[in-house]
Parts: C-alpha cells; structure tokens; sequence
C-alpha cells in the first residue's frame, strides 16, 4: 500500500533528522566564549556567523533561538530588522565579482559573482536552523515577520531570503504523507481540532464523526524536523454522489456508506497550519498523492471534488455595490436568501449569476482570480464545476458567501493543462453550466396584440 510505503520512509527520515540535530558534544566549546552570553542577539548572530566550530555553533545557535523566543514583541521585530539591515550583500564586491567575469568569463567567475550576490544573513538563517528544533523556531521566526512586515517594508530583503530557504527545506522530497484517524496520538488529534480552518471542530464527537466512520479519510503532510506538527490537512469524504450541502455532509446522524459502493471523494476541508510557512505551498501536492492513494484503495472512485467555501464573495458583493454596480447593489437589497426562493425565482437566478462572474471573472490587481480558494484550486488545475444553492447555511457561511459554495473537479488528465492555462495565461477551465450563469440574460416578450380599429 501507498501508505505504509510512506510510513517506511517517515521512519527513514525521521531518524536521519534526530541524528542530524542531535547535539554535538565536545570539550571547551571553543570560541563560545569569545561572545558573552548576554551579548545583544544581533552581536551573538554575528558571532555565529564567523564560528568555525560545529559544537559551538549548535550550542550558540541554541541560545539565541532561545532568547529570541523569550523576547517581547518588540524585541523581537528589532532583531529582525537588524538581521534583515545588517546581513545584507557587499556592493562592492558583487562590482569586483562582476567585473572579473566580464573581463575573462568563466563558470567558475560566474559562480563567484553568485556567492558575492548572496546576503550574509542566509548563512545565519542556515546556521540557526542547525540547532535542536532550529527548523521549527525559524517558521515560528517568519510567522512573526508576516505580521511586522505591512509595517516595516525594510524587513522585504529577510522575508526574500527565508521564503528561499524554507522552500528550499520543505521541498516535496522531506514531506511525508500521514493518515491521520481515531487511533492517531491524542497531541495530533488535539492540533486537528486546533487547525481546522474551514469548518470549525466543536467537540471530540465531531472530531470522531470525521475521522472514525469507514466513508471519511484524513490526511496530513509532516516533515521530520516538525515531527506530529501537521503542514497541512485535508478532510475527504467518500460518497456516492457529488454533493451539495455540507450540513448533510458532516451530519452525525446520517447513514454511513460502504466506501467500496463510493464513487466521489470529496475535499471538503484543506487547512493550513503553520503561519510562518504562508504562501510556500502544498496544496497542489498533497491532493494529488492523495488522489493516487483513494485511487489505489478504492479502485471504484470515479470522481475527484471539492465541496468549497466561498469567502470573499459577500464582501466583493459589498465592494462592488458600494461602487456603484447595479446588480450586486439590487442584490443586497433583497436580503439573505432562503429555502423560500425557488428554482424559477429570479432573486436566485441573480445571485447565482452574480456567485459565478465572481468566479471566473472577477480579478485583483494582479490578474489573478479574487477569491483565495478559487485562486487555489484553479492554480492546482481543478476545473470550477458547479455553483451549490445554500450549501453553507451555518452563520458563517450565510456571512462570508450568502450561503454558496462550488463544486472544483480534479480531473487527473486535464490538471496539468488547466494549471498551465491559469499560471501563463489566467485563463479558468470551467463547465458549461458555470458559463450558462455567465450567458446574457435573454428576455421574453409577450406579442403585443391592438385593439382592432
């Protein structure tokens, strides 16, 4: 089985981490004293910097993590800016480098313009992250910087080298996919319930209602310098049909599906949970092993789906009549909708109408589609399916979406093709039926018949 595959190299790779990290211990410490222990953080960095040793440089690495995280919010954003002010690369020697390239090119000068080029502060950052959980105290390290760096634009050159780096660290060859059920260590289950970012885990029954019945699969990517801290999770449900409503879908009560008969899955939650790794994704390959892992045990599913929120639509709707758009400001002015607008209804065809432009029409400033998960999934190549009419009626859903969620298909033959479509040219694969939202409204007038003369 897939699975037991990556528990295997889990395993591996686990034991080649704790070995990697593991202390090492020698006499004098040499050159740990030639910086006291109270020395200012940014001073002890730059001591690590020059250190020669291994053993004193874990062990100073060690400490200034340790004070780091033992500093207020204040110090902390003033070691970041001088990491990020001090550490920065020599003009003048990327001009020596230069020059001597230019003068007699060579790949061995062409390399030494690249060693000039790269700030001092990488080999910090990398130096730091040879200490006993150094890896987990860096992402800890740029969740911080994410919340100082709307503020301070001079924190952009540390944010640069990070996101290099972490990249470079969590790259898919470390991650490792976990199955993560009833029977998983009591500290994960915790973090579970902790992280779960779309629809909220009220209590351990609701937990159990998604991990413990045979239709409902979970599963996690971990790295081995993160041990049970979960990456990202994403929540499956097996199902005979695509589905339209998530209250029946997370129902406690209802009936429980031979997963055999299943012929969906459905991605019905995906959560994010470390903030210092914003923006390094793993989306697009933790639902593309897991396709291939249901695919392996359920030889019957045929379908691959999202039952997805959709958050920024209620306020792009206040946005856009706020700017004076007419249907989006009609719209608002018919209120919440409800159970009472059917199908012909033509407060329900306007929503709708509305939900789908937002969709696949609707961009930033960028180009890209407006909608987060939208921006996601497209991105990862799923085709944007179908629209759901009060999918979501929980007062978040009512609050961020008016109730609508959307159908993303993974079509495992046409991902590629879709993601290069979206990535080089923003261009949306979406079914018909999201584009017959989209047709021009066509009106039917009854034949006027005059009065005879």
């Amino acid at each position: 089985m897939p699975l037991d595959r990556s528990r295997l190299a889990r395993d591996i790779l686990e034991s080649l981490f704790q070995r990697w990290r593991r202390p090492v211990v020698g006499k004098g410490a040499p050159g740990v004293a030639a910086v006291p222990a109270d020395a200012p953080l940014i001073d002890r960095a730059a001591a690590l910097l020059e250190e020669r040793s291994q053993s004193s440089g874990v062990h100073l690495a060690a400490g200034i993590l340790a004070d780091y995280a033992a500093c207020d919010d204040a110090g902390r954003h003033a070691f970041l800016r001088a990491l990020a002010t001090r550490f920065a690369p020599d003009p003048q020697a990327i001009r020596a480098a230069l020059n001597a390239h230019d003068a007699d090119p060579s790949p061995a000068r062409l390399s030494a313009v690249t060693r000039a080029a790269e700030a001092p502060r990488q080999e910090v950052l990398r130096r730091l992250n040879q200490a006993p959980a150094g890896t987990a105290a860096l992402v800890a390290m740029r969740a911080d910087l994410l919340r100082h760096l709307p503020q301070d634009p001079m924190l952009a050159p540390l944010e640069d080298d990070l996101v290099h780096l972490l990249r470079s660290w969590f790259n898919r060859g470390f991650l490792v996919l976990r199955r993560i059920d009833w029977s998983s260590p009591a500290d994960l289950l915790e973090r579970i319930i902790r992280y779960e970012a779309v629809h909220s885990i009220a209590t351990w029954d609701d937990l159990r209602a998604r991990l413990l019945p045979a239709d409902r699969r979970c599963y996690g990517f971990f790295h081995p310098a993160l041990g049970d801290e979960p990456l990202i999770f994403v929540e499956v449900a097996l199902c005979a049909q695509v589905p339209d409503s998530i209250g029946a879908l997370l129902a406690q009560d209802r009936a429980v599906l031979d997963p055999q008969a299943a012929r969906v899955a459905v991605f019905y939650s995906i959560s994010n949970c470390q903030a210092g790794l914003a923006g390094i994704s793993f989306g697009q390959f933790l639902i593309k092993q897991v396709v291939e892992d249901l695919g392996a045990e359920f030889p019957g599913l045929e379908s691959y789906v999202t039952l997805s929120p959709i958050p920024g639509f209620a306020r792009w709707l206040r946005d856009a009549a706020a700017k004076g758009d007419a249907a989006a400001g009609q719209a608002l002015a018919q209120g919440a909708p409800d159970a009472g607008w059917a199908g012909d209804d033509p407060r329900r065809h306007a929503l709708m109408r509305l939900g789908a432009r937002y969709l696949l029409a609707e961009r930033d400033g960028r180009g890209r589609l407006r909608d987060p998960v939208a921006r996601f999934h497209v991105g990862n190549g799923a085709r944007v399916e179908r629209l759901c009419w009060l999918a979501d009626t929980s007062p978040r859903g009512m609050k961020q979406s008016l109730g609508l969620m959307v159908n993303y298909l993974y079509d495992l033959a046409s991902v590629e093709a879709n993601h290069n479509a979206y990535a080089r040219h923003r261009v949306v694969n979406a079914s018909g039926a999201m584009h017959a939202l989209l047709a021009p409204e066509r009106h039917t007038h009854a034949k006027l018949v005059l009065p005879a003369a």
